[in-house]
């Protein structure tokens, strides 16, 4: 037997074998399939179903594990990502999530974000901000050391007459050896404090391609039935866009306040900074209408992140909070961190 396997809307030539007499002839069959899979048994000359796209009624007539729908066509590195096996047991810890609390797919979506940010991210941003304590309790020590530094080179380029090019070079060489070793003194590296961004965007998004597989009947787990009646209020369909925009424009304000809360933290901001305070904002913006257009699932889930994100911000500038993590005080710490907060804000954008 003889057959071809289609999928989604295409143009699929296949080959039917003729037999006169003692000959065998293929003739070619054009066909048009729309949105399922099938194949051509050549015994009856009669089109078959092969499977769909949840995997689970995938023939296994060729004695082959059951897997999502597999085109000939190259598929493109999205494609590939969101197939990919993090993403598949992110679909799988959703379903599981949701069929063992009982509760509705939006309280589920909220509760699976709440817990994973509060296990994971949480304890992150706290050694993050250790970290970065740590790095700015050293400063006063290297500009003590580099003021030092600074007078031995000169003594030094007085005795062997060295250039001034010869004396920046030995200057900049030794204090980031003696930086370095202040480092592993007190055990704060600065690429540690990027530790929370590579575990926190990976999960980011492998929970909003699962949201969106499933969304979209495209997971390995056929879910999109359910999430159709998932919703509340006015998104009662989790997998249609919210067409009111309250969520997206949320999300984008969220965000934006969880960038202004962290701008006012810097007392004397460097260029370096600013760039990236306002690319956070103009991304903050841009997120705005990708919200508009996607299941409501995901827009519901980002939104969820974002507002659990900024609880957490605003935990951390807890005096209390931040003695029991035991992080190192800072110049910008203040007894009274949300009352800073407030009147620097109204000073800043209401005044």
């Amino acid at each position: 037997m003889m057959w071809l396997k289609c999928t989604r809307s295409a143009i699929v030539v296949s080959l039917r074998i003729c037999h006169h007499d003692n000959l065998v002839m293929l003739r070619p069959h054009i066909r048009n399939v729309s949105q399922h899979s099938s194949y051509l048994d050549t015994r009856d000359h009669t089109t078959r179903p092969l499977c769909s796209r949840s995997h689970t009624s995938c023939t296994l007539a060729l004695g082959l594990q059951p897997r999502r729908t597999v085109t000939t066509d190259r598929l493109s590195w999205y494609e590939r990502f969101a197939d990919s096996t993090p993403v598949c047991l992110t679909e799988q810890l959703l379903a599981s999530t949701q069929q063992m609390m009982g509760l509705p797919w939006w309280a589920s979506i909220m509760c699976t974000t709440l817990a994973l940010r509060t296990a994971i991210t949480l304890p992150l941003g706290i050694y993050q901000t250790i970290i970065i304590a740590k790095i700015e309790a050293l400063q006063k020590e290297i500009a003590e050391l580099a003021r030092q530094l600074r007078f031995e080179i000169s003594v030094k380029a007085k005795e062997k007459g060295w250039s001034e090019k010869t004396c920046r070079f030995h200057f900049k060489k030794n204090l980031k050896r003696i930086v370095s070793e202040l480092y592993v003194r007190d055990n704060c590296h600065p690429f540690k404090a990027s530790l929370l961004i590579w575990v926190q965007l990976p999960m980011w998004v492998c929970l909003s391609l699962a949201l969106r597989n499933l969304s979209l009947g495209m997971g390995h787990v056929p879910l999109a039935s359910e999430l159709t009646t998932g919703g509340a209020l006015w998104f009662s369909d989790l997998t249609l866009p919210d067409s009111t925009w309250i969520m997206p424009v949320s999300l984008g304000l969220i965000n934006l306040l969880i960038t202004e809360i962290f701008a006012l933290r810097q007392l004397e901001p460097s260029k370096f900074q600013k760039y990236v305070t306002n690319f956070i904002r103009g991304l903050s913006l841009v997120m705005i209408p990708i919200a508009a257009t996607v299941p409501s699932s995901m827009s519901l889930y980002w939104l969820s992140s974002s507002c659990v994100g900024l609880g957490h911000n605003l935990l951390m500038r807890s005096p209390r909070f931040r003695s029991v993590c035991r992080i190192p005080p800072t110049r910008s710490d203040s007894d009274t961190p949300y009352k800073d907060i407030v009147a620097a804000f109204v000073a800043k954008y209401i005044k």
